[in-house]
């Protein structure tokens, strides 16, 4: 129908006309130009999270309450959908203990309804009621009655017995991670590193056997190994008649000590907490989280014979390295000069040191007279230098004792130019050495020391050795913890079983000093001389 003919239509027909119009001919566009029509414009912001707000005052002043802290969804893009993840996040605060006597937090809360009228207009007394259904609602036991009633959801940052640490918050039984946020999956790997990937320590694992029973009787401590200061999760393990043993830096017994047997239990050492468990037959174990503040001696109480006592722990990669790292053939741990090898099986990766040790056996006392003159080998040894043994393989429990300090005298003085110079050139090895432990054995004493600095050496040192000084007299005079200048010499046996350094009473010893570099230094060219010379000339002192 053409519209436009039709004057005198009403004005309904005329606005639908105007729609047909509009209908046939279409709206006015770029498509209608020929033109191709533009996309809408699409928003690309999302919806995220506003900042958190502070944490809320602790629901308890002691024995772990919990705090929330709450953050609102900023809503930039209407079709951006909510926020992924929670507007509310709690965290465990104020975890010291509540002072002795103190009432237990979920008994306060059920007498905090003593005396109201609940039930067909009575009111009761109420003490707790563990058996209730859901550990974060508040179920209390009406005293003098056979029922309980349930008061609803506990208050936030009481403790719900569903696991140990767990709390209750918002009706809800929640475990903190390591970060303490309540709920949270964050753990503490080996390194004691919150979140970590054990990425940041070395792991050390090795077991200790022995085929029968030592040379000190049947019963007996006998040192296993020594557990270097700041290892963490240290796990001890054993199955037999034989008792573990544990030692704290002062050689003070932590567990099963002095011939006493302890219950198993938790127990302070080296600034953490150790769990000693034992079973009704013959297995024993212990655990150290750790760090430790200060050396651990592994001890074992032999009763019987020994089929393995498995241990591990790890350490810092500087820590590693200083105790377990290159071996040196001079370390030996033994003075026995009819000395047996122990048979070692050493499998080494990455991060894990798996080490099967026996001791050797222990024989009659040495020859000292061999100490005092120049070992002459022999021309067709029939043994070959043994490599020193692991720190931790040291099978006997020769317990750090005081310096006996009898019949000892006067030491004698090694100092001056002359001797400096003279020493230098005759003697193996010139270093400069920190004193890290000093161990009487026997009627020697072993020294542990940390090379800082060689001058001279004719065979290899590494970073730590073993010197062993045939007294217990403290001649030379070494404290722990200094530096000195050293020089000593090798010593190997005439079996040549024995591979050893040697700290002799005649050593020159001096404490270390700045100044000590500058008179050392010339020296080396005065030795090279004195080997170009002929024998029989004579040198200036």
């Amino acid at each position: 129908m053409w519209c436009g003919t039709l004057r005198d239509t009403t004005l309904s027909l005329a606005l639908s006309c105007l729609a047909s119009r509009v209908s046939a001919w279409g709206p006015y566009s770029e498509a209608s130009l020929g033109r191709p029509a533009r996309p809408r414009r699409q928003l690309h912001f999302r919806n995220d999270w506003a900042s958190w707000s502070g944490w809320s005052v602790c629901s308890r002043s002691c024995g772990g309450g919990a705090s929330v802290r709450t953050r609102t969804c900023v809503t930039r893009n209407p079709v951006g959908g909510p926020c992924a993840g929670d507007p509310r996040q709690y965290k465990i605060c104020n975890t010291k203990e509540c002072p002795p006597g103190s009432e237990d937090f979920r008994e306060m809360q059920c007498a905090a309804f003593n005396g109201r009228q609940l039930v067909a207009g009575n009111s009761f007394r109420w003490k707790t009621f563990h058996g209730g259904a859901n550990p974060c609602e508040l179920s209390c036991l009406a005293l003098g009655h056979n029922f309980y009633y349930n008061f609803g959801r506990v208050l936030d940052g009481t403790a719900c017995d569903k696991e140990p640490g767990a709390v209750c918050v918002n009706g809800r039984c929640l475990k903190p991670g390591c970060d303490s946020i309540l709920g949270s999956k964050q753990q503490e790997d080996a390194c004691m590193v919150c979140g970590g990937k054990n990425t940041t320590c070395l792991h050390h694992r090795s077991v200790y056997q022995s085929n029968g029973l030592e040379a000190g009787g049947p019963f007996g401590y006998n040192e296993v190994a020594k557990i270097p200061a700041g290892a963490t999760h240290i796990r001890v393990t054993e199955n037999s008649r034989n008792y573990l043993a544990l030692q704290n830096g002062r050689a003070q017994f932590v567990i099963n000590g002095n011939w006493k047997i302890s219950i198993p239990g938790e127990y302070s050492v080296a600034g953490t907490k150790l769990l000693y468990r034992r079973s009704a037959d013959t297995w024993e174990s212990f655990e150290v989280p750790g760090p430790t503040q200060e050396d651990l001696r592994l001890m074992v109480l032999a009763t019987d014979k020994n089929p393995g006592i498995e241990y591990e722990y790890w350490l810092p990669p500087d820590q590693y390295d200083l105790h377990h790292g290159r071996r040196s053939p001079l370390r030996q741990t033994h003075l026995s000069a009819s000395y047996l090898p122990r048979e070692q099986l050493t499998t080494t990766t990455t991060t894990t040191t798996t080490i099967t040790t026996r001791p050797p056996q222990v024989t009659t006392r040495p020859n000292w007279s061999a100490f005092r003159r120049p070992v002459k080998a022999p021309r067709q040894p029939s043994h070959a230098i043994l490599p020193r043994l692991e720190r931790e393989e040291s099978h006997r429990n020769l317990l750090p004792q005081p310096s006996p300090g009898k019949n000892c005298g006067k030491c004698r003085r090694v100092k001056g130019r002359r001797e400096r110079q003279k020493q230098y050139c005759q003697k193996d090895f010139v270093f400069r050495a920190r004193v890290l432990g000093k161990l009487y054995r026997g009627v020697e004493t072993r020294y542990d020391v940390q090379i800082l600095h060689t001058y001279r050496n004719s065979f290899r040192l590494e970073h730590r050795e073993f010197l062993w000084a045939p007294s217990v007299c403290d001649c030379p005079h070494l404290e722990l913890g200094k530096q000195y200048i050293l020089m000593v010499r090798r010593h190997v046996n005439y079996e040549r079983t024995l591979n050893r350094i040697l700290l002799e009473e005649d050593s020159y010893v001096v404490p270390y000093r700045p100044r000590e570099d500058q008179l050392l230094r010339p020296l080396e060219t005065l030795c090279s001389n004195a080997g170009r010379t002929r024998p029989g000339t004579s040198h200036p002192a």
